[in-house]
């Protein structure tokens, strides 16, 4: 069986290397033939390779999709239950390493809507936790986010006046006598 290993972290300072042992490993002892998708530094929208991905499992040029959990493929119930049903229509596997879920039963499939409404409100309570902590440094009075840099370049410029007609005054163009 050919599968399509898919790995991602959201952000750049972290590592695919722990997911990527895993299910190198998994293939390994199953004698399955694979090619690794590596995602780095992820938004909602914008998942390139995943996309190339699932052009690819479309086409049908993967017997299977392999992840380390369920919340490593979407980030919303819907977009996880979409996408693998498709997926499973279009006769492509789709496996959970961590979650270890067979989605061609019924069991699998009730622990697949579980699974997956658990995910999006563990991320739920991250973004709600995230929202108090801002609003508390706000309260506090803590400036948040990156610093401008168009106001650190201004901040190391001469100040310059400003042209005399925004003062209200102006230069004739012949001097009065």
């Amino acid at each position: 069986m050919k599968v399509a290993i898919y790995v991602r972290v959201s952000k750049e300072d972290q590592t695919v290397e722990n997911q990527k042992l895993r299910l190198i490993d998994y293939c390994s002892r199953n004698n399955y033939l694979y090619e690794i998708f590596e995602e780095v530094e992820s938004t909602r929208k914008t998942r390139p390779i995943k996309q190339a991905l699932l052009d690819r499992l479309r086409k049908r040029e993967f017997d299977a999709v392999l992840v380390y959990k369920l919340d490593r493929w979407a980030r919303s119930t819907i977009e996880l239950i979409l996408e693998i049903e498709e997926l499973l229509n279009r006769g492509v596997q789709f496996i959970s390493f961590s979650e270890n879920i067979d989605f061609s039963t019924a069991m699998g499939k009730l622990q697949f809507t579980l699974l997956s409404a658990f995910a999006e409100f563990e991320r739920n309570l991250i973004r709600e936790r995230t929202m108090e902590g801002l609003a508390r440094a706000r309260a506090q009075g803590k400036k948040l986010g990156r610093p401008s840099k168009i106001k650190e370049y201004l901040a190391t410029q001469p100040q310059k006046k400003p042209p005399l007609h925004t003062r209200g005054l102006c230069v004739p163009e012949k001097p009065i006598i």
